[in-house]
């Protein structure tokens, strides 16, 4: 009877519900390891998807052009003109070339690509994947013989891997050319001196840790936007919970990579 009796205290019921939630916990993190390990083993296996993966990079890259155009432009010149006051407290406004050039290579341009993207396309392909998961499309692939693993989850993830590596080095330069604007009508700087001092403080190391962070963001934004529409459930409720999940859940790993690859990158100058 006593035994009986504690499985109905309070402390009872918070222990066994924090049980279960730390259950569902490691298995959701066993269940991503999954569909991680099955990307890999399906995505470098024939038949490949050239086609699929061609149309995701356009629909990936071309679709969000214009907003990273936007967005970089604006980065950099509301930098750079919020730099400026604070050089001129020094008396080292000809360091501002370099000190833009700095932020926007080596943390802004990968980073400021990577939250976009998670926020335009990694709701989409959460969105999209949902959709056809409520809709029983993937089960009819299953059925007919197809692979929609790799039709659906693949191409995408691949061709945000390998997209947001080619956005963040023109949002890069966008960024720069937006810096360059608020300098020149500031204080004349002609075009090629300008870019001569945007160069200078720079090395091989920068380059390449913002090459891998922004690898690793596409990556991150691709799988987690397909995870989340590809086992999405509960109708229409499912369809927007999982293009919610998709950018919290990306945007959240994106800071934490992001924190790790500069102290890693740190480590190495």
């Amino acid at each position: 009877m006593d035994s009986v009796s504690d499985q109905t205290t309070p402390e009872y019921k918070k222990q066994s519900t924090f049980k279960k939630k730390l259950y569902n916990f490691f298995a959701e993190v066993y269940k991503i390891h999954l569909f991680i390990v099955r990307f890999f083993k399906e995505a470098f296996m024939p038949p490949f998807e050239f086609k699929e993966v061609i149309r995701q990079c356009y629909e990936v890259g071309v679709r969000s052009f214009t907003l990273i155009t936007v967005t970089g432009f604006i980065v950099g010149l509301i930098f750079t003109k919020q730099s400026r006051p604070s050089l001129i407290t020094f008396g080292a406004t000809s360091w501002l070339p370099s000190l833009v050039s700095i932020a926007i290579m080596r943390a802004l341009a990968p980073l400021v690509t990577a939250l976009i993207a998670s926020g335009k396309v990694g709701s989409s392909i959460g969105a999209e994947l949902g959709s056809m998961r409520v809709t029983e499309q993937i089960d009819a692939m299953e059925v007919s013989g197809t692979k929609p693993f790799k039709f659906l989850v693949c191409t995408r993830v691949l061709a945000t891997t390998i997209t947001i590596p080619i956005l963040a080095t023109y949002t890069g330069f966008i960024g720069l050319l937006g810096g360059y604007l608020n300098v020149a009508m500031n204080e004349g700087t002609s075009y090629t001196t300008f870019m001569q001092q945007v160069f200078q403080p720079l090395v091989y190391l920068d380059f390449t840790a913002s090459l891998i962070k922004s690898i690793v963001f596409g990556f991150t934004i691709g799988i987690v936007g397909c995870y989340q529409g590809y086992y999405s459930n509960k109708g229409t409720e499912g369809v927007g919970k999982a293009a919610n999940g998709a950018v919290v859940t990306a945007m959240f790993l994106v800071f934490i990579e992001e924190i790790i690859i500069v102290q890693i990158a740190s480590n190495f100058r």
